[in-house]
Parts: structure tokens; C-alpha cells; sequence
């Protein structure tokens, strides 16, 4: 795989890795005939993000066959977030300085290589290891979400920044009547009398599109979520959102000719019996904490994360006993957002053919079989 990036678009890659430093550990690389994929994943496994760049993004763009290993399959690898980030640690540095960007895959010493050419003939190297694994897919439908709006990114910046950087979730309510608004969602206060919380409405009017069937309340990660802000308000590209019921995912796009952006995020489920009602820009008591105990992200969400197997180097696969596939296992896990049961939505192994069949044939499910292409 080689591909050559110039001009602002050098930028625009460098804040799309900005933007997925905010989710993730790790980045995963595909190339594919589409264009060339990023995706990251917190550790919590409650959000997912992927940039597609199109071939028309690069001055040149050759994703090649397959790997070192003939009819291996698409390219797959995985570099550490803080080792490519550092490549384009400042934005305006590369924006002043940078004229070429030229990425490419070297199998034989297992090295990610980006050459930043820039001004009077100086050349960056960096040589970044990477790990082939198995590729990272969410699946999701944005046509089974009921709710949708569209709203240029600088509407949702300027709503989300009173927020403090401290605040983990918040509350996106939405109303048929033609209003939407966000809240701080607090998890556990002691008392509530010392508790800061920041409520702001939005109108109809300020948004592209504004397509609400019923009154509907979900919270999701802020921290996420302001990555993609960022992108979007540096891209100038409006954001469409799509959501149903909490505890279902919510899903951010952005949509380019020359990339497409897709942010996933898991949403609380409300207790049994509790109707979802929209908060109104009045102050009101603090809801009760909500767990992901019984979130539906399983139904969307399927990440297949695995080294190929083989050789003392390779990394051993998360999970070799297919108990482990469970996904209705639950673990607590640190991160975003903090200390909350999830159920594991991401899978620990591939199965091949054979597995599925030996799977299926024993009453094990097969949710989703290996993907290599875009959702």
C-alpha cells in the first residue's frame, strides 16, 4: 500500500487523527479499493469511529491486493495511537510547512513508514511497527434510526462548549414540537445542592433538518463526541445525527466527496417503567444513575480484533475459547464512561469457515460473519 497525500489535505488527515486519538488506544488501517480506512474503538467498547478517504483525497492512491501472504485477504494492521499521532502532533506545523505526506506498508520489517516532505527539501521519517489483525467493523443502519437531524457543525460547538471538559455524558433530548436540548447527566451526587447543572435549547429553525417522531432523551459520551465536532468544524461539513430509543446507539456522519465519517456511540438505557420525556430549559431534580447493563449496541456493533495467527511475534488472539463469544457477558470497564457494566459487544476471534460450521452445527449463533468491506 502506498498512498501520497499534498496540500491542505495533509491537514485534513492530521485532524482526522486528532479526532480518533479522542476514542481510541489503537489505529486500525485498511486499504481498500473504497479508499483508505482509520477506525478506533475506546476501551470501554462504547464508541466507534471510522474515516473512509476517498482515492480522490490522494494525489496517488494504490491500496494493493492483499498482504505478504498470497490470497490473504485485504491489508489489515494496527499502530499504536501515540506513535502515529506524533506524526502530526502540530496541525500548524504541517499546515505552514508540510507540502507531501507519503504513507506506506512495508511487510518485510512489519514497519508503517510516513514521509513528511517538507519546505527547502527536508524529509520526516517515521517508521511506526504495526501488528496485522483482522479487521475492525461496526455494523449499523442509519435507515432503522426514527429520529434525524442535520446541523452545521458550529451550532453543536457552541452548544456543547458551557459544558466543563470534566463532564463524562451528556443528555440529548429531542421533542416533536420542534426543540432539542442538552443537559449535564451526573451520575452520583451526594448532595445535590453542590451539584452544577448546565441545561441549553435549541430551535428547529437552526437546523438543516429536523425530523423527530416522538419525544426521546439519550446520553452518550461527551468526550467522543467533541472529537468529532472538531473535525467537522474544521471541515466545515454539517453533521447528521441518527438515534431511536435510549439504550440504543446513536450514530454521527459526516458526508464528503472526498471522505465519509462515521462516529457510533452507546446510549444509556432508561430503568424498566420509566418513560423517556424530554428535560425542559427549567432547573429539576437529578435523574437516578444509569448503567449500559442493557444496552442494544449488540445488534450494531461487531469488531473482530486478532492478529494472525502464527509465528512467536504475533499477538495472541483476546479470546481462543468460544465461550468467550458470549455477548451477553458482562464485565465492568475502565474509561469513558467511567466504572459501568457493559455487555461485550465486541468479539474476541474471528471464526473462519470451519469454526462457523462446527459452530453452527452445535447451536452456537453466528452473529455476523468476517467482514472486509464498509458498512
Amino acid at each position: 500500500m502506498k498512498c501520497i497525500i499534498t496540500g491542505g489535505n495533509v491537514k485534513a488527515l492530521g485532524k482526522a487523527v486528532h479526532s480518533l486519538s479522542r476514542i481510541g488506544d489503537e489505529v486500525y488501517i485498511q486499504p481498500l479499493k473504497e479508499g483508505l480506512s482509520l477506525r478506533a474503538v475506546n476501551a470501554s467498547h462504547s464508541a466507534y469511529a471510522c474515516f473512509l478517504f476517498a482515492p480522490l483525497f490522494f494525489q496517488h492512491y494504490a491500496p494493493g491486493e492483499s498482504g505478504p501472504i498470497p490470497d490473504a485477504g485485504p491489508v489489515r494492521c494496527k499502530v499504536f495511537m501515540k506513535s502515529f499521532l506524533a506524526v502530526f502532533r502540530s496541525l500548524s506545523l504541517l499546515e505552514k510547512t508540510v507540502e507531501k505526506c507519503i504513507i506506506s506498508l512495508h511487510f518485510c520489517d512489519s514497519r508503517l513508514r510516513v514521509q513528511l516532505h517538507c519546505k527547502y527539501g527536508v524529509v520526516k521519517t517515521h517508521d511506526l511497527s504495526f501488528q496485522e489483525c483482522e479487521s475492525l467493523q461496526a455494523v449499523f443502519d442509519t435507515e432503522q434510526c426514527t429520529q434525524n437531524l442535520r446541523a452545521p457543525p458550529r451550532l453543536l460547538v457552541d452548544a456543547v462548549v458551557h459544558f466543563p471538559l470534566t463532564l463524562a455524558e451528556v443528555t440529548m433530548g429531542a421533542s416533536p414540537g420542534g426543540k432539542l436540548t442538552f443537559r449535564s447527566y451526573l451520575e452520583e451526587v451526594t448532595e445535590a445542592g453542590q451539584a452544577m447543572v448546565t441545561e441549553l435549547c435549541l430551535s428547529e429553525d437552526e437546523f438543516q433538518v429536523f425530523h423527530v417522531q416522538q419525544e426521546t432523551q439519550i446520553t452518550f459520551c461527551l468526550k467522543e463526541f467533541r472529537g468529532l465536532l472538531s473535525f467537522a468544524e474544521s471541515s466545515n461539513l454539517p453533521i447528521n445525527i441518527h438515534f431511536g430509543i435510549p439504550g440504543r446507539p446513536a450514530i454521527f456522519t459526516l458526508e464528503d466527496p472526498l471522505l465519509e465519517v462515521h462516529l457510533v456511540l452507546a446510549t444509556l438505557a432508561e430503568p424498566d417503567g420509566d418513560s423517556s420525556q424530554m428535560t425542559n430549559c427549567t432547573p429539576k431534580a437529578i435523574v437516578p444513575a444509569y448503567d449500559f447493563t442493557n444496552d442494544d449496541i449488540d445488534a450494531y456493533m461487531i469488531a473482530m480484533e486478532t492478529t494472525c495467527a502464527g509465528g512467536e511475534g504475533a499477538c495472541p488472539s483476546p479470546s481462543t475459547d468460544p465461550r468467550d463469544l458470549d455477548s451477553n457477558h458482562e464485565e465492568t470497564v475502565p474509561g469513558t464512561p467511567p466504572q459501568k457494566k457493559f455487555r461485550s459487544f465486541f468479539f474476541g476471534s474471528v471464526l473462519n469457515q470451519s469454526q462457523t460450521l462446527l459452530y453452527s452445527g452445535s447451536g452456537q449463533e453466528v452473529l455476523a460473519e468476517d467482514s472486509e468491506g464498509e458498512s
